[in-house]
């Protein structure tokens, strides 16, 4: 994925989950959108480098995106969550999942269930894989990254939705998106949320398949390129 332009500055504050002060090199100040609902652990520490987006969309109340993070070690994260979705489909496209590979069909917002939608439904024929992109941005030592960050129990939901329709003899997979370069494997976040923990592997009885994707990321571009172990 090609990121728009980004302008650099350093970050001064994130706060209401959805806002972010930066300064921009030329010694401005402004206020950027946030399009992260995790606690982002370890990401928004004032000072950190950042890379923002700008829109011209007169309708917009912000014209900042925050995009990227460079944490104090120089590695770069991804921190725009909506981006997550897109990555993981260019990554299918290009096959680097073979396990999710030969699809003929792909949509996106499938409805999963009474209340849930799924990020992507693969349609194999007329055998169908649900699909539901998480973004992984936090990370421990050990290059080890966890999800969530943040106690969550719509993730939790998710994962229970995914297992009801594994149970109906159909697919179902949760793929990590990690975006950041340093992490090696994936886990559950048993520290933060338990309940999500127990969920998962709960899921992975029940016959979800579980996967992680690893980025190189730049300024310019983001791009799934390598397969990560998920450890239950």
């Amino acid at each position: 994925m090609n990121l728009p332009p980004l302008v650099e500055g350093r970050l001064i504050r994130r706060y209401q989950r959805f806002l972010a002060d930066v300064e921009l090199l030329d010694g401005s100040r402004v206020t950027a959108h946030c399009p992260n609902t995790g606690s982002m652990l370890g990401l928004n520490q004032p000072g950190n480098r950042v890379w923002l987006s700008r829109s011209d969309n007169p309708a917009r109340k912000l014209a900042w995106t925050w995009e990227l993070v460079e944490l104090p070690d120089g590695v770069l994260a991804g921190i725009h969550t909506g981006r997550a979705n897109r990555l993981v489909a260019e990554a299918l496209d290009q096959g680097l999942l073979p396990e999710l590979a030969g699809y003929v069909g792909l949509r996106r917002e499938a409805r999963l269930g009474q209340a849930c939608r799924s990020d992507l439904l693969l349609e194999f024929g007329d055998r169908l894989c649900h699909v539901e992109v998480k973004n992984v941005t936090a990370a421990v030592s050990g290059h080890e990254g966890f999800f969530p960050d943040a106690v969550s129990q719509r993730a939790r939901k998710h994962l229970n939705e995914l297992a009801q329709w594994v149970g109906t003899g159909q697919r179902a997979a949760v793929v990590f998106c990690v975006q950041r370069g340093d992490v090696m494997r994936v886990r559950p976040a048993d520290h933060i949320d338990p309940d999500f923990g127990h969920a998962m592997r709960g899921a992975a009885r029940a016959g979800v398949e579980f996967y992680a994707l690893g980025a190189e990321l730049s300024p310019a571009a983001i791009r799934l390129v390598r397969v990560l172990p998920v450890c239950l």
